[in-house]
């Protein structure tokens, strides 16, 4: 019989369907396209196939076609906000997860066509609705980017309509 502890420590895995259930995110702005090794309230790995018909990839740069870092970032925030989706069960809320900030982000290589990105979040601490992630992007176990960050979930109050008419 497992104990909670050993439940917790579950890995699971998530496919592009299950990850718009947790996320409000659509294309073009849907980073992910799968999410492996998620252990609740810790960390996960998400996965994205970056492709020559991206959209960014007309103007980023046409003769020499490179990821943009901030969508690189928004990746590493995405796969984090599947991490908070999926242990506060929020899509059962209609929560949301907001980047507050981020810290110490750093670009180590270029990301381009044909690369599969694999995007490492641990949590580094939650308290309340805050909670802070470290992510790391690699692409064929070289590290791309780096950043800490942070972001507030958002649930939007049942009696909303209520307290505006008071």
């Amino acid at each position: 019989m497992e104990t909670e502890e050993e439940k917790k420590k579950e890995t699971i895995r998530l496919d592009v369907n299950e990850i718009k259930e947790c996320l409000p995110h659509r294309y073009p702005m849907l980073m992910i396209d799968r999410v492996e090794d998620l252990v609740l309230g810790e960390s996960a790995i998400g996965i994205k196939n970056v492709t020559a018909n991206e959209p960014f990839f007309q103007g980023h740069f046409p003769s020499k076609p490179i990821m943009p870092g901030v969508f690189i970032v928004e990746a590493l925030g995405q796969t984090a906000g599947v991490v908070v989706s999926k242990t506060m069960a929020l899509e059962k809320s209609g929560g949301l997860v907001y980047f507050m900030s981020m810290d110490g982000v750093r670009f180590r290589k270029l990301v381009e066509p044909g690369d599969t990105l694999h995007l490492h979040v641990q949590k580094d601490r939650s308290r309340g609705n805050v909670w802070r992630f470290k992510g790391k992007a690699f692409v064929n176990e070289a590290l791309v980017a780096e950043a800490t960050f942070t972001a507030m979930i958002v649930i939007p109050s049942e009696n909303k309509e209520d307290s505006e008419q008071e």
